[in-house]
């Protein structure tokens, strides 16, 4: 089929194109440059130029294909909760191409969307509308479409990794330079779920051939990691002290990622493993965090 990729240049969409491909699918890939259009020719991709700033390019795109999958995000965290609202924006400008067909549009959320009210892992049968995260309005703007019988199914994301990205760990890789140290909250107890984007990309792949509409699927190959291990893997990497912190030094520490620090974001795979056949086979984020390049690492 042909397959409508937003994010084709980025870090996860560059790793969807090959499994679409090596199943026999067509790509046509959004981008905004001519870098990116070089890019995505080279990896034999049909170009389809537009941007997250004007949706109807994003819909011109899903109607010129068989089904969508949307993994572009607008990631400058300055200005977060503008671009979950630009996300709902741009979801909502491809249901309108889509409705009527049954073409499937793939959307991407985080998994901590999954976390029951009292606490506990991340589920896909669960959509919390009081979670913190503004990603929420990713989940609204996709059951939105779906009461209007659209073929909406959802990937929910953890810290994605290979030895080049680890998904918030990147940044708070950043904040740490910038304060001098790594740190962890307390005793570090807060676990974050990980995935690696080999897996990652796979599942993708698994939900729009095999998945189910309105179906949710948790992209967490482990439940989770805990935060004193991440500061301690990065803190050797990146050769950083490593200190645990009292909570009204959270945000000198963690600067815009404060919100993040006492926040839990584990999440079971049980379900989608179950359903969709997933069997994650990737190197672990502790294993990758010990190999990467801290040198090359913003």
């Amino acid at each position: 089929m042909r397959v409508f990729l937003t994010g084709a240049t980025g870090f996860i969409g560059s790793h969807i194109i090959p499994e679409l491909r090596d199943r026999g699918h067509q790509v046509l890939g959004l981008t905004r440059s001519d870098a990116g259009a070089r890019q995505l020719e080279a990896a034999g991709v049909d170009v389809h130029r537009g941007d997250l700033e004007r949706p109807e390019t994003l819909a011109q795109g899903a109607a010129a294909a068989d089904a969508v999958i949307h993994c572009a995000f607008d990631h400058d965290f300055q200005t977060f909760f503008e671009n979950t609202r630009k996300d709902e924006r741009n979801i909502a400008a491809m249901g309108e191409a889509l409705e009527g067909t049954q073409k499937p549009i793939l959307i991407t959320s985080g998994v901590g969307i999954g976390t029951p009210l009292n606490g506990g892992p991340a589920t896909e049968d669960v959509l919390n509308p009081r979670h913190a995260n503004p990603r929420i309005a990713t989940e609204i703007a996709g059951a939105a479409l779906i009461a209007r019988r659209i073929d909406v199914r959802t990937i929910r994301l953890p810290q994605v990794h290979d030895t080049s990205k680890a998904g918030l760990i990147t940044p708070l890789l950043a904040e740490a330079r910038r304060a001098g140290a790594v740190a962890y909250l307390g005793e570090g107890k807060t676990r974050w779920s990980a995935a690696h984007v080999s897996d990652v990309a796979r599942l993708y792949v698994l939900a729009l051939e095999k998945g189910e509409p309105g179906a949710r699927y948790n992209a967490s190959a482990e439940e989770g990691v805990t935060a004193r291990a991440i500061a301690e893997a990065i803190g050797k990497g990146a050769g950083l002290p490593v200190r645990s912190i009292a909570a009204d030094e959270v945000e000198h520490y963690f600067g815009w990622m404060a919100p993040f620090a006492a926040l839990d974001m584990i999440a079971s795979n049980a379900w989608t493993r179950a359903r969709r056949g997933w069997h994650p086979t990737g190197p672990e984020l502790l294993t990758g965090l010990a190999a990467m390049d801290y040198s090359v690492v913003d």
